[in-house]
């Protein structure tokens, strides 16, 4: 035996018995022993990462990505950063399903997966999906997918108000209080995205995508959806606009136009209605009168607020 393998031996055998000082033993030994008390301290947590087929995953029925909505266009960036490096550099969160077929569902990573399948189908064979799996509840597994996308700007405000929605009741009996808390975010933000959630789907529908609704445009409908009348103006509207492809920004224009209080004109006088609604405006003009109301007005306030034209009229 070589006189440097009887020092490894009989540093070994000293560092069993504990009879070398730590100044003496050797580097590869003094680091093997620092790593195993780091991580006996909880200093440092392993973990295993493996690369497996994207086909072996599935995504959980509760993810809140909507894959469907998922192209080469809009993971672009993601697929050339992959081929580009030869490799996924960071692991998707998985859980295992029990299932022979599809062993893992997906908790975080849509996008990973859907560009590693992608670039598998189109001439890179070669590519696998990185996973990380982890033994995590519903409750864990909302929170951790949360915590990754929610500063993410290629998931939208509305995906993410339908899960908020979804885990309201499903984890956490309806509580927003108890709710906010374990996200830790504002109740109020929070209320913010479930009444986004809450949005008529005639308004989803007059929208491009889910992609386009922003939690703004649903704080400015939402004055106008809590009035009745304005209500049924805006969703006739909204009706009016699904499927022409307008931006979301035309769409915005649109729907506010329908519930705007027209401009008084010049000489014209307002009538008051029922509490709540839009008057009336009426102005003459030489011989002639002219009486204005939006279309949503109901007949009882139009008979209220023509009453008191005919009452000023007769002054």
């Amino acid at each position: 035996m070589s006189s440097k393998h009887s020092a490894i031996l009989d540093a070994v055998n000293g560092l069993n018995d504990g009879l070398v000082p730590e100044s003496k033993r050797p580097a590869r030994f003094l680091t093997r022993s620092n790593r195993m008390a780091e991580r006996l301290s909880g200093e440092i947590e392993e973990k295993t990462w493996r690369r497996v087929d994207p086909a072996s995953c599935r995504m959980w029925a509760r993810h809140n990505r909507a894959y469907d909505l998922l192209t080469p266009e809009n993971c672009a960036d993601l697929i050339e950063g992959i081929r580009s490096q030869g490799q996924q550099e960071f692991p998707a969160i998985v859980r295992a399903t029990g299932d022979a077929a599809q062993p893992y569902e997906v908790i975080c990573g849509a996008r990973r997966h859907f560009a590693v399948t992608w670039l598998r189908a189109n001439n890179y064979p070669q590519f696998k999906y990185l996973i990380e799996v982890r033994d995590l509840t519903d409750e864990a597994a909302f929170r951790l997918a949360d915590i990754e996308n929610r500063d993410r700007e290629d998931i939208s405000d509305y995906e993410r108000a339908v899960d908020y929605l979804d885990a309201l009741e499903r984890y956490y009996d309806g509580s927003q209080k108890d709710m906010a808390a374990r996200l830790e975010m504002s109740p109020g933000y929070l209320s913010r995205f479930l009444q986004m959630a809450r949005l008529p789907r005639e308004i989803v529908a007059a929208f491009p995508s889910v992609r386009d609704i922003r939690e703004p445009h649903a704080r400015t409908l939402k004055k106008h959806l809590d009035d009745r009348a304005s209500r049924e103006a805006l969703l006739a509207r909204a009706t009016d606009l699904a499927g022409q492809g307008l931006d979301s920004g035309a769409v915005m224009k649109a729907l506010t136009a329908s519930v705007a209080a027209p401009k008084p004109k010049a000489g014209a006088k307002t009538y008051a209605g029922e509490a709540g609604e839009p008057p009336i405006r009426v102005r003459r003009t030489g011989r002639k009168v002219t009486v204005e109301f939006p279309a949503s007005l109901s007949d009882a306030s139009i008979r209220t607020a023509m009453e008191r034209y005919l009452a000023d009229r007769r002054r």
